[in-house]
């Protein structure tokens, strides 16, 4: 079975991908279910800015009077029957606001979907670093393994040259047993990784990522921009001095005008009707709307002001621990990894020479430590590159890809 799962790690298909992390998002820029959601979005905000310039419906209507009584009013002996037609005429920029307000609304929607878009391209470079970081697992089963394996000859010689007791081959075949199966587990945790990161765009899981940028830890900090989640606030707030405007203009009264033709029934004459009408105490009844309007543009100008001082503490704690652990990584490779590696090498090649000073189970334990610490080494890159994640999504650095995905429409 492991023979198996090297030889398919080995031979890697001809069709497998080598793929970049820009790579990976323009791939997901392009073919992502999400955008055809925020089209539509879009498409629906659209749409109310063309209600939002459809002015108040023309009325046409009739009425019926004294066709129906007793005495002289017997039916259509006296009946009145009128034609009228009714027009409303909007006053205060009406209609205008109203444009003014969906349009605004546009501006939230495209915001709102940037900011969804970068979310989700995240969440992509997060499946990115832990396809990159199983795959740094592999590695350092195979070379644990190979020790073992090498170590496990010597010992069976030592005992059959009776320099270490039988128990001693049991346990470094178990130990090599054991790193088999952590290896066939290491291999099928990077298969469902790939497999994960490649579900993002509908492609499949063989693909072969570029290693380099997972065991690089620079620390640049991309160019800070107006970050996302601030320009979503900033367009909401102008979509409130928007609703604030619409709701001024609710103080002008609409006056309507009304011209019909009237029918008498006794006579069998016509005349010619004209009306009119127009709304009182427009301010009294709109102070409530006003006011609301007012009040929700000055929560989210606060909201912006606190959303600002979070982001930037977050960048910067976020810049804090990738130095933290940037000097631990440091650490590891000129102190602890040399030193794992001697301590492995001397035990090993004393094994290989048949002395007495060392034992399997010290080598065991050593080699143990060893892999301890490369595992401790990837896990510090995964932390390094997903807290780099999330300062990429808070600094906007893949804003560009963003361009790309709202043409598709």
């Amino acid at each position: 079975m492991l023979c198996g799962v090297l030889l398919a790690a080995a031979v890697q298909p001809a069709w497998a991908q080598n793929l970049s992390l820009a790579e990976v998002l323009s791939r997901v820029a392009t073919r992502d279910p999400a955008i055809a959601a925020n089209a539509a979005r879009l498409d629906a905000a659209d749409a109310a800015i063309l209600q939002a310039d459809v002015r108040p419906r023309d009325v046409v209507g009739a009425d019926f009077e004294d066709f129906a009584g007793t005495g002289p009013y017997s039916p259509l002996k006296r009946a009145q029957a009128t034609g009228w037609y009714e027009r409303t005429w909007e006053r205060g920029g009406k209609r205008e606001a109203r444009i003014g307000a969906a349009r605004a609304d546009v501006v939230v929607a495209s915001a709102q979907n940037r900011l969804r878009l970068l979310d989700r391209l995240a969440r992509v470079q997060a499946a990115w670093v832990e396809a990159l970081a199983a795959e740094a697992v592999i590695p350092v089963a195979e070379t644990r393994l190979a020790d073992l394996q090498r170590v496990e000859l010597d010992v069976v010689k030592r005992v059959t040259g009776a320099l270490d007791p039988w128990f001693a081959a049991e346990r470094a075949r178990t130990s090599v047993a054991q790193a088999e199966i952590a290896l066939e587990q290491a291999h099928e945790a990077a298969r469902i990784a790939h497999k994960g990161l490649a579900a993002w765009w509908g492609g499949s899981g063989d693909l072969k990522l570029d290693p380099a940028p997972f065991q690089s830890f620079e620390m640049s900090v991309p160019p800070g921009s107006d970050p996302a989640d601030v320009a979503v606030l900033a367009a909401e707030r102008a979509a409130a001095e928007a609703r604030v405007k619409l709701a001024e203009t609710g103080n002008a009264a609409d006056p309507s005008g009304r011209v019909g033709l009237r029918h008498f029934g006794e006579g069998n004459d016509f005349a010619v009707m004209v009306g009119g009408s127009i709304s009182l105490g427009t301010k009294a009844a709109n102070r409530g709307n006003i006011v609301r309007a007012q009040a929700e543009q000055r929560a989210i100008e606060a909201d912006i002001a606190v959303t600002r001082v979070e982001i930037d503490r977050e960048i910067d704690r976020l810049i804090a621990d990738r130095q933290l652990i940037a000097a631990e990584i440091g650490r590891i490779d000129a102190e602890v990894l040399p030193s794992a590696n001697r301590a492995v090498r001397l035990i090993r090649d004393g094994l290989a020479r048949g002395g007495t000073a060392f034992t399997f189970l010290e080598f065991s334990q050593a080699q143990t430590a060893l892999s301890e610490v490369r595992s401790r080494r990837i896990e510090l890159l995964r932390r390094f590159h997903l807290l780099g994640v999330r300062l990429d999504r808070l600094t906007g650095r893949h804003m560009p890809l963003l361009a790309r995905m709202e043409t598709i429409r």
